[in-house]
């Protein structure tokens, strides 16, 4: 029995993606129906001494579905960004393999705006990163104020009379040039993938994947450097990789190895069979993106030890990436059909970060609540994805832990603990361990950061974000249907761990695997 379960766990994780262990692929899933088109509303008047309304700190593109949202609702949102070129994850780390999450009947849990990046992305309209900057910058960022090359200097804390909460009261920065800029805000939102603010306000730090592998320290999930390439002929690739029957496929490939118009996952014996030429790099198994005209992207190269906090570990596996990406090629040209005249696409500036520190937050998802389907009062998304914890150094292939139906992710989960105006946004979440393995995917907390920047402007002042209830929830839910189409309550979903033992339970909340004679 243990022989099989670890069997099933390798190959769920060779078929691992964005997070990744999805096999649908997106390409063919139901519900590609336009989302609204939204007109951005009449500016909302600033309090007295306020210089925005919402200031984000960071520019990954969840929490820029969130100010999105804000300034078309009418509020004032300034961005302002550590790092020096804006877009984060999917512009600095050209990580465009998009993973959509989708429910036990295969249909799609995608909504509002992020919904019609996927049906665009899905058509082939949005894959390269030209066309995602594009869309990054004329459809997101649009008339929303960024200043890039910031670093924090001070944070102003005081505790709210209402809620005796902390609030921030005012955020001092440095500009990119040395000048410090003293700025106050309703709300102030955590949209980096190193916690540039929440670390200086919280030191409840999540446990991390150091539980799930037994860790002697604190880890993190593997990064990854994206790999770019050309010269592919995708249609011999996939007819003579498909010509294959199912058995002979995954003896030669790997388990779960497929090949469609759009996408390719599995392959791990092709990762199996690279030597890295740096130790802290590992090839897995492909997730490959057609990119049309013989371009593809490839999520696989995973690199270990790595802290975004550390500018030079990141500059030194970025170089380090280059030379394997070069090899890669040469291992590529080899391994598959339709792939003999391929050659390296340029390379990203940046990696793709998994995760890192997570604070604690209002609530914390646990691997339980996305396993049992389950539904809270403040919604703000409907999530699904399989629970997919990619490796650290000692344990590379990662582990999967379950595939549920789909899932609420409550408004609490992105609220930091024990502050008032404080949102995290993005891979911030609160969540376990084991259930960040699905909670961290982008389309998830896009969803989510879109419709807390709605309620943000929905409340407007007349009441403050953690003071909202049940009935204030309901409508809020109704106001998002009726102007968004988004539905983010009264939704049913298969609670998949409904006979499960209090003990069995607790174990996978550990983040371990629940094997049953």
């Amino acid at each position: 029995m243990k022989k099989l379960a670890l069997l099933l766990v390798l190959i769920f994780v060779w078929g691992c993606g964005n997070g990744s262990g999805g096999t649908t692929d997106p390409s063919h899933s139901p519900q590609e129906s336009e989302a609204p088109v939204v007109k951005e509303k009449e500016a909302k008047p600033l309090p007295d001494g306020r210089d925005a309304h919402v200031v984000v700190i960071g520019s990954e593109i969840e929490g820029m579905y969130l100010a999105r949202a804000a300034k078309d609702e009418g509020l004032t949102v300034l961005v302002l960004d550590p790092r020096e070129k804006a877009g984060g994850q999917v512009i600095q780390g050209e990580m465009l393999y998009l993973d959509e999450p989708t429910d036990d009947a295969q249909k799609t849990t995608t909504q509002g705006r992020v919904k019609n990046l996927f049906d665009r992305f899905k058509k082939g309209e949005i894959r390269k990163i030209e066309q995602f900057t594009t869309y990054f910058n004329d459809e997101v960022m649009k008339n929303i104020p960024l200043e890039s090359g910031i670093s924090i200097v001070d944070v102003v804390k005081e505790e709210d009379e209402q809620t005796k909460k902390t609030k921030i009261t005012s955020l001092t920065y440095k500009t990119a040039s040395g000048e410090e800029k003293k700025v106050t805000a309703d709300y102030f939102v955590e949209n980096t993938d190193f916690t540039a603010l929440t670390h200086l306000l919280s030191d409840k730090r999540l446990a991390g994947v150091e539980t799930i592998f037994d860790a002697p320290e604190n880890d993190y999930m593997a990064a990854s450097i994206m790999m770019k390439f050309k010269g592919v002929d995708w249609s011999k690739f996939k007819d003579e990789v498909m010509k294959l029957d199912k058995e002979a496929r995954f003896e030669k490939y790997g388990g779960e190895s497929f090949v469609t118009d759009t996408f390719v996952w599995g392959f791990g014996n092709v990762g199996k069979e690279y030597d890295p030429i740096n130790d802290d790099f590992f090839l897995r198994g492909l997730n490959i993106l057609n990119q049309l005209n013989g371009e593809v992207l490839i999520n696989a190269l995973l690199i270990y030890d790595v802290v975004p906090t550390d500018d030079e570990r990141i500059k030194e596996v970025v170089e380090q990436g280059r030379e394997e990406i070069d090899l890669v090629a040469d291992h590529l040209r080899d391994m598959l059909p339709g792939w003999e005249n391929v050659e390296v696409n340029g390379y990203p500036e940046y990696l793709y970060i998994r995760d890192f520190d997570r604070y604690e937050t209002d609530y914390v998802l646990q691997a339980t609540d996305i396993m049992g389907g389950e539904m809270f009062w403040d919604n703000v998304s409907i999530a699904s994805y399989p629970l997919d914890n990619q490796g650290i150094k000692s344990h590379p292939w990662g582990i999967g832990l379950g595939n549920p139906d789909k899932y609420g992710m409550p408004l609490r989960s992105f609220i930091l603990k024990d502050h008032a105006n404080v949102i995290v946004a993005g891979k911030n979440v609160g969540a376990s361990a084991a259930a960040y393995g699905s909670a961290r995917i982008q389309a998830n907390t896009s969803l989510a950061g879109e419709v807390i920047g709605i309620i943000l402007a929905q409340i407007d002042g007349k009441k403050q974000l953690v003071e909202l209830n049940e009935e204030d929830m309901k409508e809020m839910h109704e106001y998002l249907k009726k102007e968004y189409k988004i539905k983010v309550s009264k939704v049913k979903a298969k609670n998949k761990i409904a006979d499960y033992t209090d003990k069995e339970r607790e174990t996978l909340n550990s983040g371990k695997q629940v094997t049953r004679k």
